[in-house]
């Protein structure tokens, strides 16, 4: 009898399975933090053409991958061990989620024969984050490695992104199989074609309209539809508001825009909102920072809304015309007869004019608002800013002017303080011709802290500009405004000396107390060599303002503290 020729087939290991999967789904960059149940694919990594990115938390990791995802448009990876690995990136996993970003987490398990049986830094890491993901996996076997990879990355990238879980026990990544890597498919979740006879009944509403109003939500530039919704403006010639995460979807200059909505938003944005007869919401929720008093909000206006999301249609505010889809061709499908009401574009560059930043309030040394107004003219085309959240957050949504959503990086939904700096790596590393800046604050900073060793160690070129007012000063506006300056936990006196912890640390650091300093400053950081740091001290005492109070609707702003308050 001949013997047989045919080849055995080749059996690896599960780890070296999920590394070609990744290299396939076009991973270059994984940001992680090693530990023991993850391991196998740590030893695998040796070798191979993926750049790790060590972060010193593995909520550094997840929201660099996070801020990844954002900047280009395809899922960032990361990855940790079991336990308090897992649990640490529940942070960055649910950022993602509520900022609908791509992103595939890695997490080690405990061996399959262990699992529920309370084993050395085991946890549920599939049911703790079944809220915060669009679909989880526990892997059984190598050889459903590579279709699970596939199907992860189709659906964190497809449709509303988000977060996908990978569990991978360690029998398994450790163990060897067979695998079989098929064609990477396209998106299982192709988003509906919008409805013609809804696009119809949207034109007809906005020819019919006294006083029509667009409010361009992080959707638009999510959906890679900024051009055209750009085109739409211009053809349509409607004002137009945007959310926190809408900046920069139309240029901050542009004729028609009216500035950001919101809680802290502009004064001429909110009072269009509250006065217009018809509002149309594109690539946006009616979020509670949004709106202010739901009940109130755009009261007398009817509502076009336009989101690839179905669930998001009258979950908060009742459609009177949904389209359900991709944005561009549902924009581009809208077509009223005539432009917008010249008297009503008129008022709302009456508004826009009335409400304009002033940079002339008294205050004691450093105006932050100024400063960042400074930032953004002296900026370079290429420059992303990755912003914490607190006062400085908002200060950076008025006061920057962003041609391109790209350009702004803020924790929305989530609002997770520690955010900036982290996601300025990520930024970076997905950008590494751009000038990425992180704006922090004084609390926010110290989350995530440790993530200078990340830039020391790779040498990513990351300036950070840190405004030091010596509190947690949104809490404490709170406190002042609403809880009768009855300060609880919110005083930073004892902050560390923040330069000179960067420098600690291997980066190059200033600090400035006066305004007559900010602009060499300024200079200094945008152009110095490598990663820095500038430490600016502001007024402990400088709010945010206007501020629409909860439960008030927009146009009930306060523009400061009422007298018989102070």
């Amino acid at each position: 009898m001949k013997p047989s020729t045919k080849l055995a087939p080749e059996l690896r290991s599960g780890s070296q399975v999920l590394l070609e999967a990744l290299e396939r789904n076009g991973v270059k960059q994984i940001f992680g933090y090693p530990g023991g149940t993850i391991m196998p694919v740590y030893d695998a990594l040796v070798g191979t053409g993926l750049k790790h990115y060590l972060c010193r938390h593995e909520q550094g990791a997840a929201l660099a991958a996070d801020a990844y995802g954002r900047v280009t448009r395809k899922a960032g990876v990361c990855m940790a061990t079991s336990g308090p690995g897992a649990t640490n990136l529940v942070t960055g996993i649910a950022n993602a989620f509520m900022d609908s970003v791509p992103m595939v987490v890695i997490t080690g398990q405990v061996p399959s024969a262990l699992q529920g049986t309370d084993a050395f830094q085991e946890v549920d890491i599939f049911g703790i984050t079944l809220p915060v993901v669009k679909h989880s996996y526990i892997v059984r076997d190598v050889a459903d490695i590579p279709r699970i990879v596939d199907e992860a990355f189709q659906l964190a990238e497809g449709g509303r992104p988000g977060p996908v879980l990978i569990d991978l026990p360690k029998d398994i990544s450790a163990g060897m199989g067979e695998a079989t890597f098929a064609p990477r498919a396209t998106s299982t979740e192709a988003p509906a074609t919008p409805d013609e006879q809804a696009m119809r009944e949207a034109s007809e509403m906005l020819s019919q309209a006294r006083r029509p109003l667009v409010i361009a939500g992080g959707g638009i530039a999510i959906s890679d539809s900024v051009d055209a919704f750009r085109e739409f403006i211009a053809r349509t010639g409607l004002p137009v508001t945007a959310t926190l995460k809408g900046l920069g979807v139309i240029p901050s200059d542009a004729p028609g825009f009216v500035g950001m909505l919101g809680m802290h938003g502009n004064g001429a944005a909110n009072h269009a909102v509250q006065n217009c007869d018809l509002l149309m919401v594109v690539g946006a929720r009616f979020d509670d920072r949004a709106t202010g008093h739901l009940a109130q909000f755009a009261k007398s206006a009817r509502v076009i809304h336009l989101d690839i999301d179905p669930a998001e249609i009258s979950k908060l505010r009742k459609a009177d015309v949904a389209i359900v889809g991709e944005l561009a061709p549902a924009l581009e499908g809208i077509r009223p007869e005539k432009k917008a009401n010249p008297g009503w574009c008129a008022q709302c560059e009456g508004w826009t004019r009335e409400f304009a930043w002033r940079y002339d309030a008294p205050a004691k040394g450093i105006y932050a608002p100024k400063l960042l107004r400074d930032l953004s003219r002296s900026k370079p085309e290429d420059m992303i800013i990755t912003c914490d959240v607190g006062q400085h957050q908002m200060w950076v949504a008025q006061h920057c002017k962003f041609d391109d959503p790209l350009q702004h990086l803020s924790s929305g939904g989530l609002g997770t303080m520690g955010y900036g700096l982290p996601a300025a790596i990520g930024a970076k590393v997905a950008r590494p011709g751009a000038t990425v800046v992180c704006v922090s604050g004084d609390g926010s900073i110290m989350m995530n802290v440790q993530e200078l060793a990340t830039l020391k160690r790779y040498g990513i070129d990351v300036k950070i500009l840190l405004f030091d007012n010596s509190a947690l000063g949104l809490v404490r506006q709170w406190q002042e405004i609403f809880f009768d300056g009855n300060y609880s936990e919110v005083h930073l006196s004892d902050n560390p000396d923040f330069a000179g912890v960067a420098r600690a640390f291997g980066i190059q650091a200033r600090s400035i107390e006066q305004p007559e300093e900010v602009g060499e400053a300024l200079d200094w950081l945008l152009n110095s060599e490598g990663a820095a740091m500038l430490h600016v001290s502001i007024d402990s005492m400088e709010n945010v303002w206007p501020l629409v109070p909860p439960g008030k609707p927009n146009h009930k702003m306060m523009q400061s503290i009422p007298e018989n308050q102070r």
